[in-house]
């Protein structure tokens, strides 16, 4: 799971050019959609928050004050959005197909983060999808591989 995550991180651009943290940097995109996810349920879990960090920390290699930088430009920008394009946009100009597979993976970490899937997280996730052009068979297959990497780590525990 981690190694999906690097992967998928480490195909977005180091930094954004001019400086400051925008909307069309892809890790704030990212985050940005993570938000959208973990808020669709009306309920912002410390557990989704604390996995959102998480996964942005470790595949990203963030930490400190950048990490939190990405995390509130990535709030703030989910806050002010109206409909998820701006971010899918985003992420289609700068991931791959395999990246955005993966990304959707991470979406659905966030829908299993608090042990609960609401259908306003499943139906964000398939926007998503849809928007940056991940098939339905792989919104699936990345859907039951999280579930069953979530299985086997409650089994390990």
């Amino acid at each position: 799971m981690l190694e999906r995550l690097k992967s998928f991180f480490s195909a977005l651009p180091e930094k954004p050019r001019g400086g400051g943290l925008k909307a069309d940097d892809p890790r704030v995109a990212a985050a940005a959609l993570m938000f959208f996810v973990i808020d669709a349920d009306g309920v912002r879990d410390e557990k989704e928050r604390a996995r959102l960090r998480e996964v942005l920390a470790a595949s990203y290699a963030l930490s400190g004050n950048e990490l939190d930088e990405i995390v509130k430009a990535g709030d703030e920008a989910h806050n002010e959005a109206v409909d998820l394009f701006a971010f899918t946009s985003v992420l289609n100009r700068s991931l791959d197909e395999t990246a955005k597979i993966e990304f959707i993976g991470i979406l659905w970490e966030m829908v299993y983060a608090d042990g609960e899937i609401h259908e306003l997280e499943d139906n964000i996730v398939w926007r998503t999808a849809e928007l940056i052009g991940v098939s339905q068979r792989d919104r699936v297959l990345m859907r039951q591989r999280v579930r069953d990497e979530q299985d086997a780590d409650e089994q390990g525990d």
